[in-house]
């Protein structure tokens, strides 16, 4: 089985050392894709149904990417193609019902931090690791989150923060 695997990644930018959780481009691209489709479906666009070009064209993607992206997505049921002069595609559920965690295991494949998060039998130190009971707590609080939000959610105008100013009053 071809296991993919959520990374860290550490890398030096402008003298900066950057530490981040980072899916795949394929994988952030999808969601690109996924939310273009919901936002039609959020508008009432009869069917919601979209052609791979005009995908391509709207989430700013080469349309051989979105073609690549759009075969994964229907193999994993979270698209439906149609053929014929009005085909394209569309989500297969609402948006409400296709969270992060769907499309990130239909491109990348189980979410796992470490091999034996995902799977149990794939490292020969498991029967001894002192560690592995935490990246699997680890894991599950990463696939939680990723499961806690929703298309609905990413269509979403970003929370406006509020900065709280501590008052003191002099008394």
């Amino acid at each position: 089985m071809d296991a993919r695997f959520l990374t860290f990644v550490i890398r030096d930018d402008d003298k900066r050392n950057i530490t981040m959780l980072r899916v795949s481009k394929l994988t952030d691209y999808a969601t690109v894709v996924m939310t273009v489709l919901a936002g039609l479906a959020d508008s009432g666009q009869p069917e919601g149904v979209l052609s791979a070009q005009d995908l391509a064209a709207r989430a700013r993607l080469e349309l051989p990417t979105v073609s690549k992206l759009l075969k994964q997505l229907a193999h994993a049921q979270l698209v439906e193609s149609f053929r014929g002069v009005n085909g394209g595609y569309r989500l297969a559920r609402v948006p409400e019902r296709i969270s992060i965690a769907d499309i990130v295991i239909a491109m990348e494949g189980p979410i796992g931090m470490t091999e034996c998060s995902a799977h149990a039998g794939m490292c020969d130190h498991e029967t001894h690791c002192g560690v592995r009971v935490n990246w699997q707590r680890i894991n599950q609080a990463i696939a939680s989150a990723l499961a806690g939000v929703t298309l609905a959610d990413m269509l979403k105008p970003p929370p406006k923060r509020t900065v709280s100013i501590p008052l003191r009053m002099a008394i």
